[in-house]
Order: C-alpha cells, then structure tokens, then sequence
C-alpha cells in the first residue's frame, strides 16, 4: 500500500473546501511512475505507451501523461475527443474497439489515430464509412483461443471472450487490407487484466511473435508493431508483489532477439495499453464515516457508495483502508464498510479488521487510481463525486466538480407531463 501524500491535518483541511466523498491522485508519483514504464522498455527499438483512457478518462490526467511521451488507447468517440483535447493525435492514439458505430471510425481516422480493428466483418464496414478507402495503417486484434491456456479472472477465458479475430481470420484479414492498399500494419491482443505473473506478459509476447512470422510468410505482410494490450495488475492486496516490468522487458526483449530480428522485421516497435499500473496507486477515494448498525455484524457506513467505486461490488475486488489519524492505533474491530445503495453488495470492504472508527472519521480507500471514478454510475440518483489531482507543488486543484442534482434532471423534460395525468 501507497503511504497517502498528505497528513491527516492536510486532509481535513481538505475537505473544508471540498466535502466528501472525492477522488485526489498525487502527480508527482504518477510522473515518476510513467517514467519508470517507459525506462523499463527502453531496450526496445521503439516503445509506447498507450493509456488506456477508460482507466481515468479525466483531460488533466491526460495531459501530465502526454507530456510524459504517453499515448492513449481509445474505445469510443468521446474518449477521442479527450485524447485530442489533452494533446494526443495522430498515431499516439490506437483506437481498439468493437462494435464501433461508423462516425467513431471516422473521427478515429480525422485525428489520424491508429485503427485497431476487431473483427474480420469490420473491413468492409471501415471500406464503407469511410467512403469506399482504407486508412494507410491498419491494425487486428488477435483472440489466441485455447492457445492462451488458464484465462484470467476477470476477462475469461479467451475463446470465452467476446474479442478479436481467430489466427485464420488474421491471415485472412491481412491478405485483403494488403490488397485494399494498406501500406502499414500492426498487430494487437489483450487476453488478462490485472495480472500479477509477470510471465504471463512474457508468454503472451512469444504468441503474438509467432503469429507475426505467420503473416510475414503468408502473407507477405511486414508488422510494424505490436501491441501487447494492458492486464498489467497491480498489488492491491497485504503480500501481493508489483510486477517485475524490468524482467518482462528483458525477457520479451530476448523473444524479440531470437523471432523478430532473424526475420528482418528489426526495427518493430513494441507497445502497451496499460491503465492499471500507471495510475490505479495513486489515487484514493476519500470518503466520511456517518453511520453505525450494530446487527448480526458491525456496520461503517460511509458518505460514498458502490456508485463511487464499484469494483468491490462488482468484482468482490479488495482495496485497502485507511482510517485517516489512527494508522497507529490497533486495528481492533472488524466491520463491513458499507455505502447508501439500495443493493447489498454495495460494500467497500466486508469483516474487515481496522481500527475503532468513530462517525466524523475519514477513511482513505487506497489503489482507487484506475477504474474508480470511471465506472460511476447514477442508479439510486446518486450523484457521483469529484475529482482533485494533488500538484507536484503540493497544491490541490479541483479538476472535476461534484455532480449536481441540476446535473442528473438536465437531460429530462418535464414539459409534457401534465399531459399523462388520468
């Protein structure tokens, strides 16, 4: 677990200007962390980085990766629009995504962005959107079926998963963008998510070399990069170690010695589409103890609900909680800490040991950076919270608001129903 960038007598103060509950994430440490990501990939003839967006889809958050060199990896139209607000264009955007409506497509390729496509059908469905031409660069994702053994627990099993194209539809695939005029092609797969064995990377690498030497002799195709996907976890829970980034590169880095270079495809860039591991540590939901229920268990209940994060509800995901002023007090008690949602899974954490907590209390849910805030929701109206990004100065500056009630009704229209009654 992170240590929280600010004392508790900062974060009290905090919340005099910005109640909770509210996300903050600690710049400084998400620079340092980008920096270290890239660092671990520099044996590479050419390496990106594309922040998957849907991780922390926030433009101030975009922009201090961009100036990192980061890319961001986009899955629909205002994701895009996100990406070029914060400065990123052209080919530092792969667009994966499926069942793409065709102006997504079209935007994609206004901004120049790599297209990622995720279907063999979705050919003659870009050819048509975009007027009877293909873009110059094209890009298939690659489901290796039952070749990717074990699956992963939260995106499945990949001949399970919804993803990708089979190796015979790639071939396929490459064959006939070649003959459409594509001039330049990469290759993607993405088969896990949060995953903490660093081999997995490794073993998922040499698949898809393999399948880069198939489609250079059958092809005819030269692949110009890859990319590897995201699914790199990170150690949410006491024990669990961070993945070894340096021994995934050195030892892709040897699978790129052996496949790629004897094969003449020396210099093909490598890249990811990390979220996770690049922001996920270092950003925390700060929320207020308000209740207490004393039933056939202790009950915290809290200011934020599930609505606010939903990974624990969702996944059962463990995230580790901070009682803000008593992290040396003996963790004494154990609770289920709990949101307002009218669902009982709407728990942040369940019998958890943590000290005695008193309403008034502030708890730190740690390893919130990633598919937090994100994956809000209005159900029950609740109205999601903002966010704050910590500067490297040390300063706080609000980067999204609070959700307002003006905020939920702005899309209903109430002029009609006087019009319904009996």
């Amino acid at each position: 677990m992170n240590t929280f960038p600010l004392t508790h007598e900062q974060l009290v103060e905090l919340t005099k200007k910005y109640p909770t509950p509210f996300y903050i994430y600690d710049e400084k440490a998400i620079r340092e962390n980008m920096r270290y990501f890239t660092k671990a990939f520099s044996n590479f003839p050419e390496f990106r980085e594309y922040f998957a967006v849907k991780a922390l889809p926030n433009p101030y958050i975009l922009k201090v990766l961009e100036s990192e060199g980061c890319g961001g990896d986009c899955s629909s139209l205002p994701e895009l629009i996100l990406c070029e607000k914060s400065g990123i264009t052209g080919k530092r955007i792969m667009f994966t995504s499926n069942d793409t409506p065709a102006e997504e497509f079209q935007y994609a390729e206004k901004l120049g962005a790599i297209i990622n496509l995720d279907d063999i059908t979705h050919i003659d469905y870009l050819w048509n959107a975009l007027g009877g031409r293909m873009p110059c660069t094209i890009c298939f994702r690659y489901n290796p079926g039952p070749l990717k053994q074990g699956g992963n627990a939260i995106i499945g099993k990949p001949e399970e998963a919804k993803y990708g194209l089979t190796r015979e539809q790639m071939i396929e695939a490459y064959k006939i963008c070649a003959k459409s005029g594509v001039k330049h092609f990469g290759l993607h797969t993405m088969v896990a998510s949060n995953e903490l064995n660093p081999d997995f990377f490794v073993d998922t690498a040499k698949i898809v070399f393999e399948l880069v030497l198939d489609v250079q002799k059958e092809c005819g195709v030269n692949i110009e990069f890859v990319d590897l996907g995201g699914g790199v976890g990170i150690p949410y829970r006491p024990g669990q170690k961070k993945v070894d980034l340096e021994y995934v590169s050195a030892k892709i880095h040897e699978l790129y010695e052996k496949m790629i270079v004897p094969a003449g495809l020396d210099p093909m860039a490598v890249c990811f589409e990390c979220g996770r591991p690049i922001t996920g540590p270092y950003g925390y939901l700060v929320t207020k103890a308000i209740h207490h229920k004393h039933i056939y268990r202790e009950y915290v209940g809290c200011d934020a609900s599930m609505a606010d994060l939903m990974r624990p509800g969702m996944y059962g995901a463990y995230h580790e909680i901070q009682v803000s002023g008593k992290e040396n007090l003996p963790k004494d008690h154990v609770y289920d800490v709990t949101g307002s949602l009218c669902e009982n899974c709407d728990k942040f954490a369940v019998q958890r040991e943590l000290p005695q907590i008193d309403e008034g209390d502030l708890l730190i849910i740690h390893d919130a950076g990633a598919h937090g805030r994100s994956m809000g929701f209005n159900y029950n109206g609740k109205l999601r919270a903002g966010e704050l990004l910590l500067r490297s100065d040390g300063s706080v500056t609000q980067i999204r608001r609070r959700e307002t009630i003006d905020d939920y009704f702005a899309t209903l229209d109430f002029s009609g129903l006087d019009s319904f009654k009996a």
